[in-house]
């Protein structure tokens, strides 16, 4: 009897060296795969010029928002239900094709939405989760100060007063993506009266409010990042966030964005080996394409056993997420593990490029640059590490 070999599936990632992919329900793949679609179509022939200029490409927020999968974790805007692999597997493959832009969607649908969908108020959930879901609403998410980034637990400086049912924020914000154009801003404060962190819906074009694009990024250069300002600003007690009461409330969502940030690492790696790999099968040298050599094998081999490690944690964590055991510890772990796995990775798939590695003509610069800031944002190795070692020895190491 002959046997015929099956045909190679074009559904998956020939990355994804285990099949991860087979974790997700046939519903879920289907979406993946139309994210995946979307990213090469509409992401992919434009990310490297956007890039190079350092604007975004706002005009596709709504159409990548009507695949369905912003706000896929809340009942508001979930439609079918999907698994935290899933929406993990999401910020996955669209940092794959560009980090910048997985930045872009996540700090909306990710950092804002998960703000109000785990510190609003039924009310607040019902009125802001469903447009920002569908892209007729764009977030972003006010925490990170000029003089605190490690220490905002204790060291947060912009504050909020209270005098009856207004609130006045007074302070400054930095590195806040999407600031110069979110229709919203969730904006994190001390209350005066009680010196716990609260959480407010700033929106667009209340007075006193201002925001400055940063310029000279080498990092994420599509993200509009800025500085705000906030003088006397006003908000209603009404777009307080309800459920919002000290910093251990937003702890809660710090734990599920610094997730997201795994995956999103996880992307910005795989990006970068797929471009590699590609460039070295197709570059020759000495007669022979360079994929050819040890030494240039010897970088691909490590690269992929890296995603393939990036793959189990995220996995892992999410999983973990799911069934409602996952600690800071965990996701702190999965957060400093991937995102130095990812260093590495865009470092060696850059060296394989050789000097045709630092132009963005041959696909691997830009993860190269962007994984800087990916491995900074949602707590530094270093923080996350001493998440993680309080968790081993009971003993806080943070100051």
């Amino acid at each position: 009897m002959t046997l015929v070999p099956e045909s190679p599936r074009t559904d998956t990632l020939e990355a994804d060296f285990y099949s991860f992919q087979d974790l997700l329900t046939p519903a879920e793949q289907k979406k993946a795969l139309a994210v995946r679609e979307f990213m090469e179509r509409e992401v992919r022939p434009i990310a490297d010029d956007y890039w190079e200029r350092a604007e975004c490409p706002v005009h596709l927020f709504k159409p990548y928002a009507q695949l369905g999968t912003i706000g896929s974790g809340w009942a508001e805007t979930q439609g079918e239900e999907t698994s935290a692999v899933f929406r993990g597997w999401v910020g996955m493959e669209t940092a794959r094709v560009d980090s910048s832009f997985c930045t872009f969607i996540g700090v909306s649908g990710g950092l804002a939405m998960t703000s109000i969908g785990v510190g609003g108020s039924a009310e607040q959930r019902a009125k802001w989760l469903p447009p920002m879901a569908s892209g007729d609403l764009i977030g972003a998410f006010g925490l990170t100060e000029p003089l605190a980034g490690s220490d905002t637990a204790k060291g947060l400086r912009t504050t909020a007063t209270r005098t009856g049912d207004t609130w006045v924020l007074n302070g400054a914000k930095r590195w806040i993506g999407n600031a110069t154009f979110a229709d919203v801003v969730v904006v994190w404060a001390k209350d005066t009266a009680d010196d716990q962190v609260k959480g407010f819906l700033v929106r667009k074009g209340t007075p006193g409010f201002t925001a400055t694009k940063i310029e000279r990024k080498q990092s994420l250069r599509i993200v509009q990042n800025a500085d705000i300002v906030l003088d006397g600003v006003e908000v209603h007690e009404a777009d307080r966030l309800a459920d919002i009461n000290s910093f251990r409330d937003l702890a809660k969502v710090l734990r599920i964005t610094r997730d997201g940030v795994s995956w999103q690492a996880l992307g910005t790696m795989i990006g970068a080996y797929e471009a590699a790999v590609a460039y070295t099968k197709q570059r020759e040298q000495f007669g022979n394409p360079i994929a050819s050599y040890q030494l240039i094998q010897d970088k691909l081999a490590t690269a992929y056993a890296n995603v393939t490690a990036g793959f189990a944690m995220c996995v892992r964590v999410a999983q973990l997420q799911d069934n409602g055991t996952q600690t800071d510890a965990h996701a702190a772990m999965a957060k400093a593990f991937v995102t130095t796995r990812m260093r590495e990775t865009v470092a060696l798939c850059r060296e394989a490029c050789g000097g045709n590695g630092i132009t963005l003509d041959h696909g691997v610069a830009r993860f190269f640059a962007d994984a800087e800031a990916v491995y900074t944002f949602e707590g530094t190795k270093d923080m996350n590490q001493l998440i993680v070692g309080r968790a081993i020895t009971g003993h806080a190491a943070f100051v």
